[in-house]
């Protein structure tokens, strides 16, 4: 087989010190901003196999990341596809997982069929760690580390220079052909 057909992909990994239902509550919940995924709001129509899903804005008038839930097995496993509105990029799949070592949780972020020299691509160079280093400090401390809080503020107050086409009344949240 060529390895070099294979699509790209990203590992990220972390030990951290929390119950893993605790964690995979703050990857998965829809009651409030995710402040491990850049404080986005997981919006949707149903958190299962099958659901649309979307990351907006924590104002919910911008819609960042569309995509459909693949695996959710609480409190092991969850995946889904992954496509940022602002880009014309491919998908490509997210995957988080959980399991116990040592009194720790270990958790792994893979993301699958990066679509390579895209801005898509760019994004997710640097994401990965980013996310895990946050949920890390959120699960052992209850919140992001000052730096990201300081960011978060940040893109709240310039959410009005986020492309028209980010505009969630342009993403519905339903079933694309």
């Amino acid at each position: 087989r060529d390895n070099m057909a294979e699509p790209p992909k990203a590992l990220f990994r972390v030990l951290i010190d929390a119950k893993i239902e605790d964690i995979f509550r703050e990857i998965t919940r829809t009651d409030r901003p995710l402040g491990a995924i850049f404080n986005g709001m997981l919006v949707t129509d149903r958190l299962g196999p099958g659901g649309r899903m979307q990351m907006r804005t924590a104002s919910g008038r911008h819609t960042l990341v569309e995509g459909e839930i693949v695996e959710y097995d609480p409190p092991r496993r969850f995946a889904h596809t992954h496509r940022f509105t602002r880009f014309d990029d491919p998908v490509c799949r997210i995957t988080y997982e959980l399991k116990p070592v040592g009194g720790q949780v270990e958790v792994t972020l893979r993301i699958d069929g990066i679509p390579a020299g895209t801005p898509t691509a760019k994004s997710m160079s640097w994401g990965g760690d980013f996310i895990l280093r946050n949920l890390k400090a959120i699960a052992e401390t209850g919140r992001p580390p000052l730096g990201t809080r300081v960011m978060y503020a940040l893109m709240d107050t310039l959410e009005f220079v986020l492309p028209a086409r980010t505009r969630a009344d342009r993403w519905p949240l339903e079933k694309r052909a």
